[in-house]
């Protein structure tokens, strides 16, 4: 998978044939860090390198702790996934990380809010996570463009593009329905019910991204 610039790994050039996934939190050092990385390692399993090469997967904070190391805790929920928290560095939000991508997932609606208003036509590409989990939900896979015939990318902005459509329909529950909390500062055991939440919020997005299901546990 291509990783984004300056975060220990290759740069990455822009181009029209790759699609950007933003995930914001506050600080960068904790719940975005797990996305971004839980997503990484997803996407590869499903489709491997090969396939995951136009799909970029990054993260940032409103209030980055920039040049930051992962906290330690979150490294430990990545491993018990398997995924790889190496070479991470924090970030703090900037213009050119929103302008940049195509998808926008937030940990909360007060980031969904924050990423809006810092304008850049955001508004039809950012959601929370739970939120657009429970949009993908409603999109039937058949209408999106087949991953192998038209590729990830276009698949991708297909996706994005149907979400945004259904947005007015589908309307959380509750309000705490599309949030997920901050373990910041709390105990491993908080960190890993929150690991547990990302990774069964991803799971959906990676199969509609991908059209590739999870595959089912050995045991």
């Amino acid at each position: 998978m291509t990783a984004p610039e300056g975060r220990g790994i290759a740069e990455t050039v822009f181009t029209g044939n790759t699609f950007r996934i933003l995930h914001v939190s506050t600080g960068n050092v904790c719940r975005s860090p797990i996305t971004e990385r839980l997503n990484r390692h997803a996407l590869t399993v499903r489709l491997g390198e090969r396939l995951t090469g136009g799909l970029i997967v990054e993260s940032a904070g409103t209030w980055g702790h920039e040049g930051a190391a992962m906290e330690a805790n979150a490294e430990a929920v990545l491993a018990d996934f398997g995924a790889d928290a190496s070479g991470f560095v924090g970030r703090e939000l900037l213009d050119e990380h929103v302008i940049r991508a195509d998808l926008v997932l937030t940990a909360t609606r007060d980031h969904r809010a924050q990423v809006i208003s810092m304008g850049h036509s955001a508004g039809l590409r950012t959601f929370t996570l739970k939120e657009f989990t429970r949009l993908v939900r409603a999109i039937d896979p058949a209408t999106l463009p087949d991953p192998l015939d038209e590729g990830v990318v276009e698949r991708a902005r297909a996706l994005v593009r149907a979400a945004a459509a259904l947005r007015g329909w589908l309307l959380a529950p509750t309000a705490e329905a599309d949030e997920v909390y901050d373990p910041y500062g709390a105990p491993i055991t908080f960190f890993r019910s929150i690991g547990e939440e990302i990774h069964q919020a991803l799971d959906p997005v990676v199969t509609a991204l991908t059209g590739v299901p999870a595959r089912p546990p050995l045991f």
